[in-house]
Order: structure tokens, then sequence, then C-alpha cells
């Protein structure tokens, strides 16, 4: 029988501890590759400080299309003549 998703997510979590040593330990191993150091560094730091805001890009008006949803958000019932 196939385990919850709460019961996964416990499970996960009480290797925590463990999943992070073993991450310090390739991050400060010298016979490791750099880029298994470097990938270990950066799963440490995102779960201490999480991940980078992402950029948006502009392509295909997606900078327009934040704009006007914060706008419909923050003023609801002003509208916005050229909307369709």
């Amino acid at each position: 029988m196939a385990k919850s998703i709460t019961q996964i997510r416990s499970l996960a979590r009480s290797h925590t501890r463990s999943a992070i040593n073993a991450l310090v330990g390739v991050m400060r191993s010298t016979s490791a590759t750099p880029a298994a150091r470097v990938s270990a560094a950066n799963a440490i730091l995102d779960r201490g400080w999480g991940k980078p805001p992402q950029a948006i890009e502009n392509s295909d008006g997606a900078l327009e299309l934040v704009h006007r949803i914060e706008r419909v958000i923050v003023e609801p019932e002003s509208g916005d003549s050229n909307d369709p």
C-alpha cells in the first residue's frame, strides 16, 4: 500500500540532519569533483536561505502582464480600458 504524501514527507524530514551532513561532507571533500562540491554547496545554501529570486524576462510582454495583474489586485474597481 502506498504511503501518503504526509508520511513520505515526514520520513524524508527525519533524515534531514544526515542529508545535510552528507552534503557538507561532499562540499568539503578535496577528492570530490569541483562540480559536486559546488552542487552540494548550492543545495546547502538553498535549504538554509531559500533559492534566489529569478528575474522575469520581458519576452512576450511578461513584465507588462505582471503590471496589469498588480493593477487589478491593488485597484480592482478602477478597471483598465485597454484590457480586453
